[in-house]
């Protein structure tokens, strides 16, 4: 995260199924939107109440884009962390618009109200499995295949 950047945390649930696209480049984006409900317990009436609803557009990049795409789903309620961006542009009637949207690093499935089932893959810093030691479960890097992890 660069200086003046601003970092946010999203506990919601997507408002729809995750929307996979391809730049031109080839890079993946996968665009969705997180609704966040604050909740307050209300004492005099003993109940917890809803308050207003925030909709957050958001979009990842590259093998987190697919990652999200095949993983989560309409309804999935996830805990995501990311920078606030504004874009900026001019809209067919010459008016300048902006938007706030959040740029996201690293999402999850919320385990608070459900259980999940992991399929954990890990991958190297290029997306591939190849540069990480515990893709095959074979340690090269300590000479055995039952070798003490690295930390």
């Amino acid at each position: 995260m660069s200086f003046g950047e601003t970092p946010i945390t999203l506990v919601g649930n997507l408002t729809d199924d995750p929307e996979l696209k391809f730049t031109e480049g080839g890079a993946a984006l996968a665009k969705f939107t997180i609704a966040v409900t604050p909740r307050t317990f209300d004492r005099t009436s003993n109940a917890w109440k809803d308050g207003t609803t925030a909709f957050y557009r958001c979009a990842a990049w590259r093998t987190l884009a697919e990652h999200v795409a095949d993983s989560l789903k309409k309804g999935s309620r996830v805990v995501a962390n990311g920078r606030m961006r504004q874009h900026d542009w001019t809209n067919e009637q010459g008016e300048k618009r902006s938007m706030l949207a959040v740029e996201i690093d690293d999402i999850g499935a919320s385990v608070r109200f459900t259980t999940v089932t992991i399929n954990a893959k890990r991958t190297g810093q290029n997306g591939s499995a190849g540069d990480d030691v515990w893709a095959t479960g074979n340690n090269s890097a300590a000479g055995a295949a039952d070798a003490e992890p690295p930390f």
